[in-house]
């Protein structure tokens, strides 16, 4: 099976294209460095001529309201070129969720990616995906100083990226869902405590105070970000990560 991975180079998809060729697939990354630019479109049909699958994994640079505007111009085109290519199965990568925080726009943003996917005559897969370990750090990094970092108590329930990776290789193979398929970590954390194991297993000593409009998290509100029934739970355990760095 030939499979485009858009995004290919990143901290999932280099991880997607390595499971899928180890798996006899012939998986072919694409980035903005092999030519691809799917803002303009430049590059997209060459990418996309003779695969049977095509997995999404770009990113906006930004978080903010512009983020809207590249999910649209990228998805469109996107979904554009995969239907005149024949392509049989389009699979994007998604965040748990993400249709229940109106409030924050990069999660809007990503709610409109997947409505533009399922508008599409393309048959498709959405891997919603917890948040990553690897990002933890940039999380606490957005509301600390030298003495002290703030924290929301959030639930979450965080996983790591190659258990993410793994999961949408396994989609990307299967037959298309028309639908969503939910993943995430083994173990909830309210977001404060995440913040303390984190610290202490880097031996840092700063406090973590529960500020409830802290960082991005604090605008999500009840449970919305832990896995819902039915949700496929990685194995991968946040300490046991941490201990392996």
């Amino acid at each position: 099976m030939k499979i485009a991975v858009i995004g290919g180079t990143g901290l999932i998809g280099s991880q997607v294209v390595g499971i899928l060729d180890a798996g006899g697939h012939e998986a072919v990354p694409h980035s903005p460095s092999s030519g691809l630019d799917l803002l303009s479109g430049q590059g997209l049909a060459e990418a996309l001529e003779g695969s049977d699958v095509v997995v999404n994994l770009t990113n906006s640079p930004t978080f903010d309201e512009a983020s809207l505007a590249f999910f649209q111009t990228t998805m469109d085109n996107l979904v554009a070129a995969a239907a005149t290519a024949g392509v049989g199965h389009l699979v994007i990568l998604s965040i748990v969720g993400v249709d229940q925080v109106p409030e924050l726009d990069y999660y809007r943003a990503k709610t409109l990616q997947e409505d533009i996917l399922k508008a599409g005559p393309v048959p498709y897969t959405i891997v919603r995906a917890t948040q990553f370990f690897e990002f933890v750090d940039a999380v606490l990094s957005w509301t600390s100083d030298e003495n002290t970092v703030h924290l929301p108590v959030t639930p979450v329930q965080p996983m790591a990226a190659a258990d993410v990776a793994a999961a949408v290789a396994e989609a990307s193979v299967e037959a298309p869902l028309q639908g969503v398929r939910n993943v995430a970590g083994p173990e909830v954390f309210a977001l404060d405590e995440l913040g303390r194991v984190t610290l202490a297993a880097k031996g840092d000593e700063r406090p973590v105070v529960v500020d409830d409009t802290a960082g991005m998290f604090a605008a999500v509100k009840g449970d919305v970000l832990i896995a819902p029934a039915g949700a496929v739970i990685a194995k991968t355990a946040y300490r046991e990560w941490l201990a392996s760095r």
